[in-house]
């Protein structure tokens, strides 16, 4: 029998350490990351307890009727440990459709945890979503270089990074998150008429509060910031969160420099870097200028499955 506990803040050290512990999770399913934006979502987090001990966590949020597994998040599935396994995973769903029927849930809608973020194989939730008649319902395309076995980058990438050469350019790691925001404000507006997910406070106050996990690189031209790139780290991934630069930076191939340098200088032990998603629309639009500028680093695609099951 598995029992079903939402979360509250009592709960906190016991979750976090369950994620640190875990096989799947990161640092952005740890409270600390999660309840900074609190105020926008209405948590509805989920614990497991199988004989009494905690066997996985939820992070997730309730909509209209929906559990989301977890809206602010980039993915949010099942979080466990090594102890996990399928039959367990099986147990875990049946209770979770019995706990989402009893609390008026209609559906809940799944992120998976991308597969490049486990530590030891953690599939059992697809598997379990399978059983359970859940449908696929969102395909992002996510850009990864495999560090360990690394692809050459195409012949117009070896030419930006050797016109940057030329330049006096100096990569420095730093906390200037409002200037660097700032530039990617701009730039987000000019050009896609977006703004950032997170704001300079939020993001300079995250990376304080995780400042082995939260990272930002930025490229000098003497005095003058003209590229950056926010980097976010896991135990075997390090995905670019914010990539920009401004028009001086262009002129530079200055983040062509700042890529090769975080690839083959910085990052080099990891075993994945992460370019993030060049999909749109759930996944029915795939931006092929964006994807090309990606996997002419060496990048190739690994997809990121967004599941929904109707209770």
């Amino acid at each position: 029998m598995v029992e079903v506990v939402r979360y509250s803040d009592r709960y906190k050290p016991e979750w976090d350490a369950f994620v640190r512990a875990s096989k799947n999770g990161t640092f952005m399913l740890q409270r600390d990351y999660m309840d900074y934006h609190a105020d926008r979502f209405e948590d509805h987090s989920l614990l497991f307890y199988y004989r009494g001990k905690l066997v996985a966590l939820l992070p997730a949020n309730a909509l209209g009727g929906v559990l989301h597994s977890h809206a602010g998040l980039s993915y949010g599935g099942i979080v466990s440990d090594a102890g996990m396994k399928a039959p367990l995973m099986l147990l875990i769903f049946e209770a979770m459709t019995a706990y989402s029927k009893e609390h008026s849930f209609q559906s809940l809608y799944y992120k998976a945890i991308p597969h490049i973020y486990h530590q030891l194989p953690a599939e059992e939730d697809l598997y379990a979503l399978f059983r359970s008649g859940a449908t696929l319902c969102q395909r992002a395309l996510n850009s990864v270089v495999a560090l360990e076995n690394r692809l050459p980058y195409t012949q117009l990438r070896k030419r930006k990074i050797k016109q940057a050469a030329n330049y006096a350019l100096e990569v420095r790691e730093s906390q200037y998150y409002e200037a660097y925001m700032q530039l990617v404000s701009q730039l987000l507006g000019d050009k896609y008429q977006l703004k950032p997910v997170h704001t300079a406070q939020e993001l300079k106050r995250l990376g304080e509060s995780f400042p082995e996990n939260i990272r930002l690189y930025t490229v000098f031209e003497e005095q003058e910031m003209v590229a950056g790139m926010v980097l976010f780290e896991s135990a075997t991934v390090v995905h670019s969160q914010y990539i920009g630069s401004n028009a001086r930076g262009r002129e530079l191939a200055a983040l062509d420099y700042l890529t090769d340098y975080l690839l083959t200088q910085v990052y080099p032990q990891k075993k994945y870097f992460s370019f993030g998603i060049s999909t749109e629309q759930q996944g029915q639009y795939l931006n092929e200028g964006l994807v090309s500028n990606k996997e002419s680093y060496g990048a190739r695609s690994v997809a990121h499955d967004f599941y929904r099951l109707d209770f």
